[in-house]
């Protein structure tokens, strides 16, 4: 389905060509000043500008094109199409413009009846084919519970993921884990001091090794911050780290074995966050996995003059001449031999364009790393291994507490995941009982309401801030079922769902919508808006348009709910229409939540 604003550009877009000019000057946007016009296009003041900045063509000498001009001529074109119910010029130029009720009527009956409910087909080409993107999130290190700074990476990413997918790409996700780094020597090199697990050191022994892990997550917990504490004290320690690191990306049995129990243990708990997020993942991959192609990307970049030695480091220099501040080379392996992050990095964009040739590889990690991915970036484009693929940091602020800086348990340590969300489960479960919701339900269901809320408290509390600003986190707040919170949203889609249960009890069935009054072609006009809030989403990676669109429809549908009779209307065809109207403002919404992750509860 067209959007609105596409077809009315279309359609302005062929006055401005009757006018002998560029189609391109009839773009058309929501009106600024909805008291004046519903829709405006400002085309005449560029088309001006254009032609006032050409060469003379035989016109007087000097004489310049009036914007005013333009608008009135294109603006007499307009007024004859019935579509519209008033075009009006406003200052130097600008056209206004607002259609007739037939024609939204026309448009909302379309919206109605398409499966895919408005969301453009930005992931198909020009030639119908699907566009693939990879969306790299979540970045969970091996070997460390889940705490609060993995949230908004993988909130924001499982976002995007579902944005693209709904607006027609094929998209890979992939949590790609910390797995291969420092912190790896360093908890081998602290089990051997403790001599927890010597046969994983006995260099006579020639396997197998046991099945069975000799650390719990609760040990690894204690051993890595041990072991990284140590490391800062004691550079003989810190060097015994580094050297378990690169015999175990050389393949030492006993550290590959050991590292495969790391791996083993954390990931049951790293599921588990993950499906408390409602997050999933395509590929669960980590810098580990493409430990093999190495050695040929680095023969590769070292045959063709692209990498070199710097005190003993193999690096890629990425400075460009045009570079405000100082870029260091990408480092790919140190001088004791071991591989950074960039390494993995560079070795992952080959196989995702050996693999998927996406057209899009989207990183969505801490903007403080920006740095690191403008190296990587660089020498990936130095050596042609992005093939087709536009490569974006998608950066993100911090989470903070109320002392403005990242959030923090009671007691001032880094709070785990785990702990946020059964905090936020609990604050939801408290606000249900203070609203009396649910107290005749079973405590099962009770707890699942509870569950969705809580999840939807921190999501919405997340995801409707700007994706590159910092925001403090405040659970009393975003927890309300009052303001611009998600479990306010999930109450207003109970709601309508609630109105459409009685409705089929009753036998009244949702008809076509139809405006009626102007508190529906409001609301009509919101939610043909849809698709164009999706397209300006994904284009800005823009979590927080979605949780605005969500919230002005929710509170335009209260505006009309509070306005007119829906169940209690004697009219059979205008109550039908109501009805419709609400089945549409609920599907609308319950997808926009459910791009942003949060589920609705069937009742509240």
């Amino acid at each position: 389905m067209t959007s609105l604003l596409a077809a009315l550009s279309r359609t302005v877009g062929s006055a401005f060509a009757a006018e002998g000019l560029s189609e391109t000057f009839g773009q058309v946007q929501v009106s600024d000043r909805p008291d004046l016009a519903q829709f405006q296009c400002n085309g005449a003041l560029a088309a001006a500008k254009y032609l006032n900045g050409r060469p003379a063509d035989g016109g007087p000498a000097g004489a310049k094109t009036n914007p005013r001009a333009i608008a009135e001529k294109v603006a007499a074109r307009l007024k004859a199409d019935p579509v519209f119910a008033q075009v009006d010029i406003a200052g130097p130029g600008f056209i206004n413009l607002s259609l007739s009720d037939a024609a939204l009527n026309g448009h909302v009956q379309a919206l109605a009846e398409d499966p895919r409910l408005g969301a453009p087909q930005t992931g198909l080409d020009a030639d119908g084919a699907g566009r693939i993107a990879v969306i790299d999130f979540g970045g969970p290190n091996i070997a460390k519970p889940m705490h609060v700074g993995h949230l908004r990476s993988s909130i924001i990413g499982d976002c995007l993921q579902r944005l693209y997918r709904a607006n027609g790409w094929r998209v890979v996700s992939d949590v790609h884990m910390g797995d291969w780094g420092l912190q790896m020597g360093q908890l081998i090199s602290q089990i051997e001091i403790e001599g927890i697990a010597p046969v994983y050191f006995d260099p006579g022994h020639e396997g197998p090794y046991p099945d069975e892990s000799p650390v719990s997550m609760d040990d690894l917990e204690v051993l890595y911050p041990r072991a990284s504490a140590a490391c800062k004290a004691d550079p003989e320690r810190l060097e015994a780290a580094r050297r378990a690191t690169v015999d175990l990306q050389a393949g030492r049995p006993g550290y590959r074995a050991l590292w495969k129990h790391f791996v083993r243990v954390t990931e049951v708990g790293l599921t588990r966050e993950f499906a408390s997020l409602g997050v999933k993942f395509d590929l669960w991959n980590g810098e580990s996995s493409v430990d093999a192609a190495i050695p040929p990307m680095l023969d590769d970049l070292k045959k063709r003059g692209l990498a070199e030695m710097s005190e003993g480091a193999l690096v890629v220099p990425v400075a460009e001449e045009s570079d405000k501040r100082p870029l260091p080379p990408l480092i790919l392996v140190k001088s004791e031999g071991g591989v950074l992050y960039g390494t993995t990095d560079l070795a992952t964009i080959i196989e995702r364009v050996r693999e998927f040739d996406p057209q899009q590889i989207l990183y969505v990690v801490d903007h403080r790393q920006h740095g690191h991915f403008e190296q990587v970036f660089r020498a990936a484009i130095k050596a042609g291994y992005q093939g087709r693929a536009e490569l974006e940091h998608v950066g993100y602020g911090t989470m903070n507490g109320a002392d403005g800086k990242p959030f923090k348990t009671r007691a001032g340590g880094v709070m785990k995941l785990h702990d946020l969300i059964g905090m936020a489960t609990g604050e939801a479960a408290r606000r249900l009982a203070e609203q009396g919701i649910g107290a005749d339900y079973s405590d099962a269901e009770r707890a699942e309401i509870a569950r969705k809320v809580g999840i939807a408290t921190i999501k919405f509390a997340d995801l409707s801030h700007q994706r590159t600003t910092d925001y403090i986190f405040d659970l009393e707040r975003f927890s309300t079922f009052e303001g611009k919170t998600g479990p306010y949203l999930q109450y207003a889609a109970v709601r309508i769902q609630s109105i459409l249960r009685k409705a089929a009890d009753l036998g009244a069935k949702p008809g076509t919508p139809a405006i009626h009054s102007p508190e529906e072609r409001r609301l009509i006009l919101q939610l043909l808006g849809v698709g164009d809030v999706m397209t300006a989403a994904e284009a800005g990676r823009a979590p927080h348009i979605l949780c605005e669109y969500a919230f002005e429809l929710a509170q335009n549908f209260s505006r009309f709910y509070g306005a007119h009779h829906i169940l209690s209307e004697p009219d059979e065809g205008l109550r039908a229409a109501r009805l419709g109207l609400c089945a549409l403002v609920l599907a609308v919404m319950t997808r926009t939540l459910d791009l942003l992750g949060i589920e609705v509860p069937e009742r509240m």
